[in-house]
């Protein structure tokens, strides 16, 4: 797989921070990767339609709606079903990752995270949705 394989790879980053944005950003564009970014649930649903990206991270504490709720629209719709959903969360406590897995996130990451942590999970679950497309 190479370079030209993560360029195809479009991966959508919803948070409502700009500094976490702006930095999963800078370290998936550094690798390769086409970044969407969205700044709540709301703004995402309309982003993942037009962009249909092959990963998805998304931070639970939102206003309006949060990581959860957003995770669970996601998986609910059949046709965006299939997109890896991953957690961003600064906790990390047993009751938050049940929470994820009944909302129906594929994966929970830990903020801070780092760029290895980032683009770790993008590689694993890109080749994964791949797959299903």
């Amino acid at each position: 797989m190479g370079e030209s394989a993560t360029g195809s790879v479009k991966v959508l980053v919803i948070d409502d921070s700009n500094t976490i944005r702006r930095s999963a950003e800078m370290f998936l564009r550094q690798a390769g990767y086409q970044v969407i970014l969205a700044e709540d649930g709301f703004d995402a649903l309309a982003k993942i339609s037009d962009h249909q990206p092959q990963v998805i991270f998304v931070d639970i504490m939102m206003p309006r709606l949060d990581g959860y709720q957003t995770c669970a629209l996601i998986k609910q719709n059949s046709l965006l079903k299939s997109i890896p959903v991953i957690m961003l969360s600064s906790k990390d406590g047993v009751f938050d990752r049940a929470r994820g897995r009944l909302a129906g996130s594929d994966r929970y990451l830990t903020k801070p995270f780092t760029k290895e942590g980032l683009i770790e999970v993008v590689k694993e679950y890109a080749k994964l949705s791949a797959i299903s497309f």
